[in-house]
């Protein structure tokens, strides 16, 4: 396939492994890396995400895991293509059994979020057969050290049972930006944030479209370190 282009590095894709997507970028553009020395990011896939914390921080270092041998593989490649390699790591893991080796200021999770089912496209990455939303909290909370962030992208309708599901384990929602697809539409994804520590929460709005195929001048202010287009070009993956 071929590779995404971003202005300081590059995206090798596979279509054994899921593609570069909108999910992925915002995230990637969002999650709070302000004063975090160590971050974990579990199902990393390409490694666009941990490439892009990477370059939103000079001083944090990325471990990345994915369950599949092809993205560990692939995420590998790309992390020692870039600028950011001595940062960057990648492991073959299974999250929820993850080794307490180590804790992290900001864990990063564009998670499976589909019941499994008989589709065959992208099973492990889009459906919960090797990790689901308890499995992701609840080991989540092990590896998170006592002042970090676990920052996750997610469909709206999603969004009331991961947030229980977190406070069970003593984790609190202290951010949640919600995304519209296009203005004036319903909100399709939230980025929710959580830490150990209640607080009020930050309520944000994000706007990808302002009309259908324009970016929102919010979007592209958002990614211009990231990539070049024409307001008018799409990029990435429908909402």
């Amino acid at each position: 396939m071929k590779p995404f282009r971003f202005k300081k590095f590059d995206i090798a894709q596979s279509k054994a492994v899921f593609r570069v997507g909108t999910d992925a970028v915002l995230l990637g553009a969002m999650a709070e890396v302000r004063g975090a020395k160590i971050a974990l990011e579990v199902g990393c896939g390409t490694g666009i995400v941990a490439l892009m914390l990477a370059q939103r921080n000079p001083d944090l270092k990325i471990h990345a895991i994915d369950i599949s041998p092809m993205a560990a593989t692939l995420a590998s490649e790309n992390f020692q293509a870039s600028i950011f390699s001595s940062r960057l790591s990648v492991a073959l893991a299974d999250f929820t059994k993850l080794p307490m080796e180590q804790s992290y200021d900001l864990i990063v999770s564009n998670p499976p979020y589909f019941a499994p089912n008989d589709s065959e496209k992208d099973r492990v990455a889009r459906q919960t057969l090797e990790l689901n939303f308890e499995g992701l909290v609840r080991s989540a909370a092990k590896h998170l050290a006592s002042e970090g962030i676990l920052s996750v992208v997610l469909p709206n309708q999603f969004k009331d049972d991961f947030v229980s599901l977190a406070q069970e384990q003593g984790l609190f929602l202290v951010r949640c930006i919600a995304i519209q697809g296009i203005s004036g539409g319903d909100t399709v994804r939230v980025i929710l944030e959580f830490q150990f520590r209640k607080a009020p929460i930050l309520n944000q709005e994000f706007t990808i479209e302002s009309s259908p195929r324009v970016y929102s001048e919010a979007y592209l202010e958002l990614t211009k370190a990231f990539h070049e287009f024409s307001p008018n070009s799409r990029h990435g993956k429908p909402l």
